[in-house]
């Protein structure tokens, strides 16, 4: 005869959220990824901790479909599963989950839904750091975009990025130190650390995940959709798991006209007394392309998708800035560049006396991917012929990372 375990670990799931922003017309934790939901995928990491306790805190009208969801990927774990009703706000939906902790827990995580991709060894790095005696721990990653201060549409200050971490969950806290700190609560805080570091307690940290982003918008639920394939095929189809793991081809084009502002800047290089194209940004066809080409191959969008006019912070931006946020986000979705080549069809700026200088530059926003450049004036024909604008075709390739 077997004896089940006493859970000394629990997992509160934050599934209670309504997803405004996402526009699915669902709760957010109920929307599909693929043909299953975003609670779904998240319970496959957090039903990975051995023999934890779960609760999963949902809206009242979707309680019956998350004990669904729950019985579905459990597997033999069914006993430690349950649902609770969540609250009007995140910490009232997490005090729901820790009133239903059984006695004999010792360690809570606290994980949002929403970070459906988390892979199960981020909850390892958590327990073990709250094992290992700190009172609370919670996986961060370094923040790699450039961060300034603003009032308004005005920059203010540069922060020094290097003394800042992105948080994520599952979030890790001894039982006594999170009940003890929801109990003194008197205002509501972004996510529990913030709570516990309020009562005075001590905040470690361990590495994060790139997979354990929050899906909060289109743009994320996309980004998840891209990613899911390999893990679901690989239980259930080898043979669409291998093609999964195969390279990637992405193509991109861009045109811009003639009549912007300054210089021209093109391939990354600024060019004196050239006419500058007109755009959002730079008007950088050969950027933009290969921005296109490698956001296809990864099944990420497009360039209007992550840079268009909605994101205002682009404007007036040049190569660098394009070339660096795309490589991080083929990064985060589990890719490596392996080579872009693109072609540029105008009859001015002559690129013979610069293309090494334009490929070195565009290499190096890539992160040291080899790029290669060609230029063609096409005899005089089209637009681009005419010297009307510059027109620019990239094909790109990418691995799994």
């Amino acid at each position: 005869m077997s004896i089940t375990p006493v859970p000394r670990v629990a997992v509160i799931v934050v599934a209670a959220g309504s997803g405004t922003r996402l526009g699915a017309g669902a709760p957010k934790a109920f929307v599909g990824i693929d043909s299953h939901s975003i609670l779904w995928h998240s319970l496959h990491g957090v039903f990975a901790v051995p023999d934890a306790q779960v609760v999963i805190v949902a809206p009242e009208s979707r309680s019956g479909d998350a004990l669904t969801e729950a019985l579905a990927v459990s597997g033999d774990k069914a006993d430690f599963a349950s649902v609770v009703v969540g609250g009007p706000t995140r910490q009232a939906s997490v005090a729901a989950g820790l009133a239903a902790l059984r006695a004999d827990i010792e360690i809570v995580l606290v994980h949002d839904a929403a970070r459906a991709l988390t892979p199960p060894a981020v909850f390892e790095r958590v327990i073990a750091e709250i094992e290992a005696g700190a009172p609370a721990a919670i996986p961060v990653l370094p923040v790699v975009d450039t961060i300034k201060r603003v009032d308004g549409s005005t920059i203010t200050a540069h922060v020094d990025r290097s003394r800042l971490a992105a948080a994520q969950t599952p979030q890790g806290f001894r039982r006594e130190v999170l009940d003890a700190a929801y109990r003194s609560a008197t205002a509501e805080f972004t996510d529990d650390a913030a709570l516990v570091a309020e009562a005075g307690h001590r905040v470690a940290v361990v590495d994060g995940d790139a997979r354990s982003f929050k899906i909060t918008t289109r743009d994320d639920l996309e980004r998840a959709q891209s990613l899911v394939t390999p893990s679901v095929t690989e239980q259930s189809d080898p043979a669409a798991n291998r093609a999964a793991a195969m390279p990637r081809v992405g193509v991109g084009t861009d045109v811009h006209a003639f009549g912007g502002d300054g210089d021209l800047w093109l391939a990354g290089l600024e060019w004196p007394g050239e006419r500058a194209l007109s755009g959002h940004s730079d008007g950088d066809a050969v950027a933009h392309a290969i921005v296109d080409a490698l956001l296809a191959a990864a099944a990420l969008g497009d360039i209007g998708t992550h840079f268009g006019t909605d994101y205002p912070e682009y404007a007036g931006a040049h190569a660098e800035a394009f070339l660096s946020r795309t490589r991080a986000l083929l990064a985060e979705a589990g890719w490596r560049i392996g080579n872009v080549s693109v072609q540029v069809q105008a009859n001015r700026p002559r690129f013979s006396s610069r293309r090494l200088e334009a490929q070195a530059v565009l290499s190096a926003a890539l992160g040291g991917a080899p790029v290669s450049v060609t230029a063609t004036t096409t005899d005089g024909l089209g637009f681009t012929g005419q010297g009307e604008g510059v027109s620019a075709f990239a094909v790109a390739l990418i691995v799994p990372a």
